[in-house]
């Protein structure tokens, strides 16, 4: 796709955007709370975090089952 610009205009935003300077002006996040927000840009919603709590938590379930069990008598592991 080509830009809907002429080379003349082009030439005339980069003069402008050159005399402006906007990268001297960004400073990024400033506070705690901002920086805890920007720290998760990169994140794209993965799940593998969820998964090891899940199996983590099921482990932690079967172990106490088995406890249980052992307790009552019943089948051995």
């Amino acid at each position: 796709m080509k830009s809907p610009w002429m080379p003349e205009r082009r030439a005339q935003q980069a003069t402008a955007i050159h005399r402006w300077k906007p990268w001297e002006k960004s400073t990024g996040p400033r506070t705690a709370d901002g920086k805890a927000i920007v720290s998760r840009n990169a994140f794209k919603g993965g799940k593998r975090i969820l998964l090891r709590q899940s199996m983590r938590e099921f482990r932690q379930f079967m172990r106490a089952a088995a406890m249980v069990l052992e307790e009552a008598g019943g089948a051995p592991r």
